[in-house]
């Protein structure tokens, strides 16, 4: 029996004025969602998909952007299908968050800030199911009950930043599921969880699906996401669709270059890779912009870049040969909780609890866990940028706990951090190549400003950036480039220890792996020592020489990243690797 199709997109075009002229950022799109079936939309960033979303759900600003052709047409059981561009904006309200429901990748950005979460998802069942206040908000209770949310009547009255990720991630799956849509589209709703509360969302999402038998778009650049949860994929690139079908077909026998691509840029937990293959190992642009293929299946790209047992084992015996270049004994960094009237303090919030470890010269320690585990507070507890309670931070010997402000200023040009949103650490009024300089400037490093612009337009082109870059300002970047630019200004003070805290969480796989094969040069070129922080543990095993694996501040367990994956100890690890998406 062929399922009935619920939305049909006929050569959808989608266009955005830029200073150059028209750019359609969807360019002949067609494909058709049914009931009870889930599609899901692969790409990077740029290739249009989310546009195509936005497309559907008419939400297209104009200006800049207008939708200037095709037909997105809306099938309900026993009426003629209904063409969504023809309608008046009043008629569209109708239809928007009603038969056609969207979460959104960012959830604090799409909740408001001011309404407690249980109004928020009220005011759409009284505007769109007629309910009076009162009936809402019991319907919406059941919905938080629905989506697993805890205390679902104290999260009724909680405001958006009293929640986790995962929580605020809930409570609009719960706005978007009110009105019993026939449709969902769901835009990158897990790219900045941790895999055990993505794996949660997944299945709850799945759950919902199959008890309202609703068709969804599922969004997003993580393949192993997609090979989890969907029917069948449509691979987008440069505004158009170059590959659709079943995820069996799509998985086991990709056809075009980019899909290639894009399988193999994902860190797989079955290799051990030097490097990351990216999608330049499978095709490339020509002078007129024209797709040019590289014969290369996923297998032999994989392959080619497998790092041999022996050769690690030899790496290793000379990394651990050494004295270790940082030192942490028995750190603890402890928050006051304060209650009453007069603040006294109740208890405290063991961010970092008793840890220990060492890093050595030319190592990569893999720091992973889920949010909250104190994975961040160490790394910012180890530069003192948060103070810790109590403990030993010895740097080649030296104790940065014992430092006044003015020495541990002096000592931040030899550890540097990476953070993990390189926007809100670019100043958006000072150009990046100013802001590379900065550091330098601080520090006294080189004689005078036009020697170290040299050395920032050296920087840059280190990270794939180009000198012409040097005067434009972070706006003008996407976040990968604003990632290389961050990298790039901690390289500025050549550093000789970096923690990269989620530098790499909200990049799409193949800009990820790009950079992340940029780290590990730099590490080879420059000896740094690393200790890289992810929630990712695919991304972890491959970049680390040891992993540390962290739960409510204290240390489950630590080793060789192989073993670890292999023969979890405890019962936490064993649950994280659970959670991996593991592709088909």
């Amino acid at each position: 029996m062929t399922k009935q199709a619920l939305l049909e997109v006929r050569n959808l075009v989608t266009e955005f004025s830029t200073e150059e002229g028209w750019v359609r950022a969807v360019n002949a799109v067609s494909f058709t969602l049914h009931r009870g079936e889930i599609i899901g939309i692969v790409g990077e960033s740029g290739s249009g998909k989310s546009v195509t979303s936005l497309s559907t759900m008419r939400l297209i600003q104009s200006p800049p952007g207008k939708i200037s052709g095709g037909e997105i047409l809306f099938h309900e059981p026993g009426k003629s299908p209904v063409d969504l561009l023809k309608l008046s904006e009043q008629e569209m309200r109708g239809y928007r968050g009603n038969r056609i429901a969207m979460i959104f990748q960012e959830p604090m950005t799409s909740l408001n800030p001011v309404f407690s979460c249980g109004e928020q998802v009220t005011e759409a069942l009284v505007l769109h199911q007629n309910l009076d206040k009162k009936t809402a908000k019991e319907k919406t209770i059941q919905l938080f009950e629905k989506v697993k949310l805890p205390r679902p009547a104290d999260i009724f009255d909680a405001y958006p930043h009293q929640l986790s990720g995962g929580q605020k991630q809930r409570v609009m799956i719960a706005m978007a599921m009110s009105c019993n849509p026939a449709v969902l589209i769901a835009d990158e709703p897990t790219t900045a969880l941790d895999v055990t509360v993505q794996k949660t969302i997944l299945e709850l999402m799945q759950e919902l699906q199959q008890q309202n038998d609703m068709g969804i778009l599922f969004i997003t650049h993580d393949l192993g996401v997609i090979a989890e949860l969907a029917d069948r994929v449509i691979v987008m690139y440069k505004g158009h669709i170059v590959e659709q079908g079943s995820v069996l077909d799509i998985f086991k026998n990709p056809q075009h270059p980019y899909t290639k691509g894009l399988l193999a840029c994902r860190p797989p937990l079955n290799k051990r890779l030097k490097k990351m293959p990216t999608i330049a190992d499978f095709m490339r642009e020509d002078d007129q912009g024209q797709l040019i293929g590289i014969e290369k299946s996923v297998d032999d790209a994989l392959a080619e870049q497998e790092e041999s047992t022996a050769d690690r084992a030899s790496r290793h015996k000379l990394l651990y040969s050494q004295k270790p270049i940082l030192e942490v004994r028995n750190l603890n960094t402890h928050f006051p909780i304060r209650k009453g009237l007069l603040g006294r303090v109740r208890d405290y919030v063991r961010a970092v609890d008793d840890v220990t470890l060492d890093v050595y010269p030319g190592e990569t320690l893999g720091l992973v866990g889920e949010s909250g585990c104190g994975k961040t507070t160490l790394g910012r507890s180890i530069l003192r940028l948060i103070e810790p309670t109590s403990g030993q931070i010895l740097f080649k010997g030296q104790d940065l706990a014992t430092l006044n402000p003015k020495e541990m200023r002096a000592m931040r040009k030899h550890i540097q951090i990476i953070f993990q949103d390189p926007y809100s650490s670019l100043n958006p009024r000072m150009t990046i190549g100013n802001a590379i300089m900065e550091p330098m400037q601080v520090h006294g490093i080189l004689a005078n400003d036009s020697e170290r612009r040299r050395k920032v337009i050296e920087l840059l082109e280190r990270v794939s950036m180009k000198e012409m870059h040097f005067n434009r300002y972070p706006h003008e970047f996407s976040g990968g480039q604003r990632q290389r630019i961050c990298i790039a200004r901690a390289l500025a003070l050549s550093p000789e220890f970096i923690i990269c805290d989620e530098s790499v969480s909200a990049l799409d796989v193949s800009v990820q792996a790009q950079v992340l094969n940029l780290l590990n040069e730099l590490k080879r070129d420059f000896g740094f020592s690393y200790i890289f922080i992810s929630h990712d543990l695919s991304v972890v095993k491959f970049m680390s020489d040891r992993m540390v694996v962290m739960q409510k501040g204290r240390i489950e367990e630590m080793g060789d990243p192989e073993e670890i994956y292999r023969a979890p100890k405890s019962e936490y690890t064993k649950k994280l690797i659970a959670a991996i998406p593991k592709g088909i």
